[in-house]
């Protein structure tokens, strides 16, 4: 059974990044030095896509890369 949306926008909200709305359903989730935007489309309720959770992968990695360099 896939995780919900609910789930990923949690995930990002847990690493600290900065969460505004985006048009209709979208939620979009930015952290500081990361010049990429990652949105969450859809209710909370949802199953998560594979692109919902290759989207956070690599925006973990990337905040990952962003805190090594400090």
């Amino acid at each position: 059974m896939p995780r919900k949306k609910r789930q990923i926008r949690n995930d990002y909200r847990a690493a600290g990044f900065i969460e505004r709305q985006g048009k209709g359903d979208h939620t979009v989730f930015s952290y500081p030095g990361l010049p990429k935007r990652y949105a969450v489309d859809g209710s909370d309720g949802a199953d998560a896509k594979p692109y919902d959770e290759r989207d956070l992968r690599a925006a973990l990695q990337a905040q990952a890369e962003v805190l090594g360099k400090e």
